[in-house]
């Protein structure tokens, strides 16, 4: 098969994928409406390749017309985060399938046709394990298209160099599929607050990029993604900076703690899953071993929230009983004043659950027919979320603050 006839096969894949999911996001169009929340925050978690997992979150959010006002991701949901918030809203479901259709290629050379790819991935379980292990196995070596490169020569491990090329792959056409793909122009204008997290690798410090203090650029997305010694630290104003992941790989507390207190509704797009089974072989053992590190420890951090909002709750109903007179004259009650808070927290969470199939490697596995699925499996997760339609009222209560999940009340 020649070049161009691939090429056309593959085009022909692709389109019935882009047409398929027009038909589903048409279907499921139906407007929700949500309470007069004064932010509705979308939180997306760093996981590379399971990064389209957020997409058909997103698409989801689209069909339900909600738009978030603040979007903060880490990592992979970061860039995500600059092709929601770097589109307007009717194109932003399209921009994010080309992205990922974009980054699921092969950086050089030529992907299986579609047809192929697809008979590969629905055989038999050990058939697909065994093609997802090669497609990761293929982005090690190659590359990802518009995403990543490896450097040629190998970088020598004890070999001193800037550090923009110590690491084993240069990022340089992210840089460009980002400017290609987003306007920041209006990512900057206000319209939608944006977060991004990195790690500054010089203090140690966690630092959050955020479009009401600085103008963003692609530099600050690529950074938050930084993952070595995969990537490279990236250079903004004089400091370098990795993956968020690094530290806290989830922008749950960045919006939590943000003053001054909003009523908030917050969908957290969690990748990876902290509780999962025990592993028995050394190649589970290293899958488990990011599920616990990068997972952040969601859940925690909410109960911790959970707690801390009640106590604020609380000293606000005190505090209301107290005389004015002596709100203002007592300094123990101007500080608790500045403590108390009666504001509400609706937390979704929604967490990517491992498909059997899956490796160590699911991470940096950048199969079509595997992000198709994350997409899909991302799109029911959001579209059954929305289906209990109470979960988006106000919290009330002694806390104020209530959480959801569907996969916690399925089990």
């Amino acid at each position: 098969m020649s070049e161009i006839e691939n090429e056309e096969v593959i085009g022909r894949g692709r389109a019935g994928h882009r047409e398929s999911a027009a038909r589903d996001e048409s279907a499921g169009k139906q407007r929700i409406h949500v309470p007069p929340y004064e932010t509705i925050a979308l939180m997306l978690q760093g996981g590379g390749a399971l990064g389209a997992y957020q997409a058909g979150v997103y698409q989801g959010l689209h069909e339900a017309d909600i738009h978030p006002n603040w979007i903060a991701g880490i990592s992979i949901g970061a860039l995500n985060t600059a092709i929601i918030a770097g589109n307007a809203p009717e194109h932003r479901v399209t921009r994010l399938r080309e992205f990922w259709e974009t980054i699921c290629q092969p950086a050089f050379g030529l992907p299986l046709p579609a047809f192929v790819e697809r008979a590969l991935f629905d055989s038999a379980d050990q058939i697909r394990q065994a093609f997802t292990a090669m497609q990761a196995f293929g982005a090690l070596v190659e590359g990802q298209k518009g995403f990543f490169i490896p450097r040629f020569p190998t970088p020598s491990p004890i070999a001193s160099s800037s550090p923009q090329a110590a690491s084993y792959y240069d990022t340089t056409p992210l840089k460009a599929t980002l400017e290609r793909l987003c306007d920041f122009d209006r990512i900057n204008s206000g319209e939608t607050r944006v977060s991004v997290g990195a790690v500054n690798v010089a203090t140690g410090n966690f630092a959050y990029f955020d479009n009401t203090q600085i103008r963003l650029r692609a530099e600050h997305f690529i950074a938050s993604g930084a993952l070595p010694p995969g990537f490279a630290a990236v250079e903004i104003d004089g400091q370098f900076y990795w993956d968020g992941g690094l530290m806290s790989n989830t922008p749950l507390y960045e919006i939590a703690q943000a003053t001054p207190r909003r009523d908030t509704l917050a969908f957290q797009v969690d990748l990876w899953s902290a509780r999962g089974p025990v592993p028995d072989s050394i190649v589970d053992v290293m899958g488990r071993v990011k599920d616990v590190q990068f997972s952040s420890r969601t859940r925690l951090v909410t109960d911790q929230m959970q707690r801390s909002q009640r106590y604020r709750n609380v000293l606000q109903h005190v505090l209301d009983l107290v005389p004015e007179s002596v709100r203002q004259s007592d300094e123990w009650c101007r500080l608790a004043e500045e403590l108390a808070c009666s504001k509400r927290y609706n937390i979704i969470h929604l967490i990517y659950r491992q498909k059997e199939y899956e490796g160590h490697y699911k991470d940096y596995q950048f199969g079509f027919s595997t992000m198709h699925e994350h997409w899909e499996s991302g799109l029911d997760d959001m579209r059954r979320t929305l289906a209990h339609r109470d979960w988006l009222d106000m919290p009330n209560g002694e806390s104020r603050f209530v959480t959801h999940d569907i996969h916690r009340d399925e089990r």
